[in-house]
């Protein structure tokens, strides 16, 4: 189980990296965009299916996920 989670922590640290490339960000200014949609449980939860694509594939999906969460409120 903890090599499971210690995926799961490293895959998420590669999104946060990804993302900031993405949308020309920060580290923080990523964390604080996470935080507010709960994008870090997403990507935890959803490892199984998440981990197996590709980092364009990533950045669009949390790209709607964000998007989905900002339509809800």
């Amino acid at each position: 189980m903890a090599n499971k989670n210690l995926d799961k922590a490293y895959f998420i640290s590669f999104c946060i990296e990804q993302y900031k490339m993405h949308v020309s960000a920060t580290g923080v200014k990523v964390m604080e965009l996470f935080d507010r949609y709960g994008v870090t449980n997403y990507l935890w939860d959803n490892f199984e299916v998440l981990h197996t694509q590709g980092h364009r594939w990533l950045m669009a999906d949390i790209d709607a996920y964000i998007q989905g969460k900002e339509g809800a409120r």
